[in-house]
């Protein structure tokens, strides 16, 4: 089969590879259809790494996928050949401390799909995952829908972690894929007032179409100043996206006292950030990580299955597989408006 894989810094290359082989009762074949280009997967291919996790090359990156099942093992029961999936690229043990408490995306043992060190990922004609990283998708949805699942769920997952939605007044910096993914569900549950912030003109233009009460350039305008203005109270909740210092700071800055600050951008190259202590502790703000997602990948498609909103509006650009390193070279110069680059595999 073919597999598009990394071969060094900002350089791709389509390779035949072995087809994988189901090898466990629960194994599960899938022939990819349509990849999602991450914003990690970039990371990886500009810097080769993020934090600790340094790719050896060559290395398949990819895991925001949706496909069809081609065969299973012995034991699978919840998909069946020709089942269109959503594929959740966490592959746990269930069996660690982590797993047993309700935490398997934190599991001790955790693969995930296209990670360094872990697995390799689903830029390729077939991927092999155990049937619980399976989630079959009625007729109503489409394959771009299941793939989006993926990121739509940690946002599901971020706003479960933060404070309840209805009648909250909330920030958003970045309006990225993980910006959108988290707006999406605030307003579905009610959020009162979502600002969004982004340095880039398009992805402001398609958060005001998802929902957003209010969105700025950080660029063009102070939006600490803006958003205080509109909301002297400030902000219950500001969900960090974009992975940056500059966002973090604002964010200290909007919270109104005892807000909640959800850090949830992966920073490409800081392996510190800091806060100004002294507002951090006049304010009593709360900081919590989102790792990934943890049992969201379901409701996130059920979300989308009711049509609760419309996740589609996220896919700006559309690639072959052959032409995977054009669109890594897109999504990592942030051209053309570029939101979500989708890879159709044949």
């Amino acid at each position: 089969m073919k597999a598009m894989k990394l071969t060094g810094i900002r350089r791709m290359e389509m390779m035949e590879v072995p087809t994988p082989q189901i090898k466990s009762g629960t194994d599960v074949l899938i022939r990819m259809s349509v990849v999602g280009v991450c914003g990690s997967d970039v990371h990886y291919y500009v810097d080769g790494k993020i934090g600790s996790q340094v790719v050896q090359y060559p290395f398949t990156v990819g895991h925001e996928g949706a496909g069809v099942v081609e065969a299973v093992g012995s034991h699978v029961t919840r998909v069946a050949p020709g089942d269109r999936i959503a594929v959740e690229p966490a592959m746990s043990c269930f069996k660690c401390d982590q797993c047993l408490s309700g935490r398997p995306h934190t599991c001790r043992k955790l693969r995930f799909l296209g990670c360094p060190g872990q697995a390799e990922g689903c830029l390729s004609e077939y991927i092999v995952m155990p049937e619980t990283s399976c989630f079959p998708i009625p007729g109503s949805v489409s394959l771009d829908e299941a793939a989006i699942s993926e990121p739509l769920a940690i946002g599901v997952y971020a706003v479960r972690q933060s404070i309840p939605m209805k009648g909250a007044k909330i920030g958003i910096l970045g309006a990225g894929p993980i910006g959108l993914s988290v707006l999406l569900p605030s307003r579905a549950q009610g959020a009162d007032k979502i600002y969004v912030t982004d340095r880039i003109a398009e992805r402001l233009a398609v958060a005001s179409g998802a929902g957003a009460d209010w969105t700025g350039n950080p660029d063009a305008e102070d939006v600490v100043d803006s958003i205080k203005s509109a909301e002297p109270g400030w902000l219950d909740a500001v969900f960090e996206c974009c992975g940056e210092q500059q966002a973090m700071d604002q964010a200290v800055e909007l919270l109104k006292p005892g807000g909640k600050l959800m850090l949830i951008g992966i920073p490409p190259t800081l392996e510190r950030v800091s806060f100004m202590i002294d507002s951090l502790r006049r304010k009593e703000i709360c900081i919590q990580n989102v790792r990934r997602q943890n049992h969201c990948v379901q409701p996130a498609l059920d979300m989308i299955g009711r049509k609760d909103f419309d996740v589609t509006s996220m896919v700006t650009h559309r690639f072959k597989f052959k032409d995977t390193q054009a669109a890594f070279n897109l999504v990592a110069g942030y051209g053309d408006g570029v939101l979500k680059a989708m890879i159709d595999i044949p």
